[in-house]
């Protein structure tokens, strides 16, 4: 493995790791994760896991940064 795989293994890990805690920690008054929130997390997984291909890897992190926008708009909205 050379450096910036490990980079990444620890960005992914790091992720997983709050992802878990923010999953099991519930706090009251707390609204839970909507789909797209989800959605963009994922998008940001795998631009870092992808990101080999700077193209892909900026594109998938790009598309999740624009889906957890468009979540923020519409929760401001309510």
């Amino acid at each position: 493995m050379d450096a910036s795989q490990i980079y990444i293994l620890i960005a992914v890990v790091v992720l997983l790791i709050i992802a878990i805690l923010v999953v099991f920690v519930k706090k009251k008054g707390v609204k839970p994760f909507t789909p797209l929130v989800g959605l963009a997390f994922a998008f940001i997984l795998a631009g870092i896991i992808f990101g080999d291909s700077r193209a892909v890897g900026y594109s998938l992190m790009g598309i999740g940064v624009i889906l957890a926008i468009i979540d923020i708009i519409q929760k401001l909205k309510k």
